[in-house]
């Protein structure tokens, strides 16, 4: 993986690690469709020790897949797993840090003291990973970043990239290289910007380390399916990523197909992992500012980006770029904006020999990195043999995925994992049919609280599961209800929303 070798393509398992039969049998699932690594939660010592039945087995059968142990809390099972798979995924908000939601101030005395004792708890992992050849991913998740981190630098990119870089440096402190990096935010604007701003970071510390690429929590169905491609793709439209996630509330399996077609579009950019943001553009990559236009005709000044199906549609004075590809495109707004032209403009796409599935997931790909960079007054997309309302959907799940333009209930939903204990997916299709008209909320299910109320630091809701068969609901940041039993949860949610004002009839 890294330099000249292909983007490789990922996912993780969703069974109970202790489950060695339905892990492996998922497994090879996952690399029947074509999963080049398989994930495995291990949240404990002995789900840490049960990686090696599931490896022998998986080897007995005439597979091969490395295997990643994901890692959350538990140093001690890093340790376990770290002799027996390829790879072990820590997150440095969780590792050997603290998170406990409350605004805590640290001095210097204190902050360095807390580094030296992370210190001291990371040397016995890379020790082990140097000893067998493993490899360290420090997986930064935007909601999981420890009380220290927000002390200093808040909930922000910045945040998650020095969290990565002081465990980046604490490895390379005992000569150990073999990492590879992550940054992962159910905001697709965090999740790129993070990655663009780690990039420029390795450089000016001549670090040069391969990424995995993912849109943490993206949710189920289409509207998963064009946030995961919005930030991959924008990323891999920069030439940034070496392999990458496409994280569904679905079967992993699923995952592959939409991974697959970003990895093979993008598999001949040349320079992985550069970027190009050390050239002097009038467009800032790490903080998002909407282009400034005149209105004409409702396109453009303070209007929400539009949604253009057809050439009657667009007022006359708007540009319509003839460009054949997104560099064109970049290159058209950068001179407007270098002659300070406040022309709004259509962005234009057509496409042709796609499936429904595959139109969606490239022209989230194609459209997004404009969006993210606040260029676009509005998108005109055609697809031969795609049907209208395929188009307009695909166009307005596009500018939600982008935070460009809200226009129904966006629900940030983990693609569940072995640390999951109720039906995700069930939860989350009944959730959303009650909940779908409800317009600009934001609705969290979360499979538990590793991840679970921090990424979901922006949602109005959300539903997290908290021990088997028992749910706690947030509004906002704040606990409302604990430990209510899975049954009844879902009315409780309903009765929430209800009670704050936020519901409507459908």
């Amino acid at each position: 993986m890294g330099a000249n070798n292909p983007i490789r393509i990922q996912s993780m398992t969703n069974t109970d690690t202790m489950n060695t039969i339905a892990t492996v049998e998922q497994s090879l699932r996952m690399v029947n469709a074509g999963s080049e690594y398989v994930r495995i939660t291990a949240q404990g010592v002995k789900e840490a020790e049960n990686l090696a039945v599931i490896k022998k087995e998986l080897r007995k059968r005439g597979c091969k897949v490395p295997l990643i142990a994901d890692i959350h809390f538990n140093p001690k099972a890093a340790e376990v797993a770290a002799r027996l798979v390829e790879k072990i995924r820590i997150n440095p908000g969780n590792y050997a840090d603290k998170k406990s939601f409350q605004k805590v101030d640290f001095t210097e005395t204190e902050y360095n003291e807390e580094m030296e004792r992370i210190r001291e708890r990371m040397f016995p992992l890379i020790k082990i990973c140097k000893e067998y050849g493993t490899v360290i991913r420090i997986g930064t998740n935007h909601g999981s970043l420890s009380d220290r981190i927000l002390s200093r630098f808040g909930d922000t990119s910045l945040g998650m990239v020095e969290s990565a870089l002081e465990y980046i440096r604490i490895c390379e402190d005992f000569d150990f290289h073999n990492i590879v990096l992550s940054m992962k935010s159910s905001n697709v604007r965090v999740m790129v910007q993070a990655n663009r701003l780690l990039v420029s970071r390795m450089k000016a510390e001549a670090m040069n380390y391969p990424l995995h690429l993912g849109v943490t929590e993206a949710g189920d169905g289409e509207d998963g399916r064009i946030k995961s491609a919005a930030g991959i793709g924008t990323l891999l439209e920069d030439g940034i990523g070496d392999t990458l996630r496409v994280s569904l509330t679905e079967e992993p399996e699923n995952e592959l197909s939409i991974a697959s077609i970003l990895a093979r579009r993008y598999q001949n950019k040349v320079d992985t992992s550069s970027g190009n943001f050390d050239e002097k553009i009038p467009v800032d990559p790490y903080d998002y500012q909407k282009r400034k236009t005149v209105a004409i005709g409702g396109i453009g000044g303070y209007n929400p980006v539009a949604v253009i199906m057809d050439a009657s549609e667009i007022p006359s004075g708007a540009l319509v770029p003839d460009n054949t590809d997104l560099s064109g495109f970049r290159q058209s707004f950068f001179e407007l904006m270098n002659h300070n032209d406040l022309t709004p403009v259509i962005i234009h796409r057509k496409y042709s020999d796609c499936t429904p599935d595959k139109f969606m997931i490239i022209a989230a790909a194609e459209i997004s990195p404009l969006l993210i960079d606040g260029l676009g007054d509005g998108i005109w997309l055609e697809a031969e043999g795609i049907l209208p309302e395929i188009i307009e959907r695909a166009a307005y799940n596009i500018l939600q995925a982008t935070r460009s333009r809200i226009t129904k209930t966006e629900y940030i939903a983990c693609p569940s994992c072995g640390r999951t204990l109720y039906d995700i997916q069930e939860t989350l299709k009944n959730i959303r049919e009650r909940t779908s008209h409800l317009k600009n909320l934001k609705i969290a299910v979360m499979g538990c609280i590793v991840n679970g109320p921090g990424e979901m630091a922006d949602a109005d809701y959300g539903y997290v599961g908290a021990s088997k068969g028992k749910i706690t609901l947030y509004k906002k940041k704040e606990i409302i209800k604990k430990n209510i039993p899975q049954s009844e949860a879902v009315e409780a949610l309903i009765a929430l929303i209800k009670e704050s004002g936020d519901w409507e009839e459908k």
